[in-house]
């Protein structure tokens, strides 16, 4: 085989090696709530706020609820950045950080509000 060859085809493997990898650093999965708090890296854990009692600083940019996951199990988040406008009105929330010694510690929060619509088609619906 021609050397010019050979070398491409190594560097091309290299190259798709660091691709790879490059992205499985980049994937942040979603686990359980039980997993995080084991888990050394980034996650992501979702549920729905487990009550309306939460702390939130807008001027310090300080946020503190709780996650209630689909098994019932409570997560304590806290957060410090922009505070989601929407926040009090979210139907689920995904936080993406770690766990610390008591709590999770968000990064990024994003916040999935009921559709405008789905409310609108809601109220339309002949009552049974």
């Amino acid at each position: 085989m021609n050397l010019k060859v050979v070398v491409a085809l190594v560097l091309l493997a290299v190259a798709g090696a660091v691709g790879v990898s490059s992205f499985r650093k980049s994937v942040t999965p979603y686990i359980s709530f039980r997993e995080a708090k084991r888990s050394t890296g980034l996650v992501q854990v979702n549920g729905q706020i487990a009550d309306k009692n939460y702390v939130i600083k807008p001027a310090e940019q300080f946020l503190q609820f709780k996650l209630r996951d689909q098994h019932g199990e409570v997560l304590p988040v806290t957060y410090h950045g922009v505070i989601p406008g929407n926040f009090d009105q979210a139907s689920m929330v995904v936080a993406i950080g770690r766990y610390e010694t008591d709590h999770f510690e968000a990064e990024q929060l994003l916040v999935k509000c009921p559709s405008k619509y789905q409310a609108e088609a809601e109220r339309k619906s002949p009552a049974s």
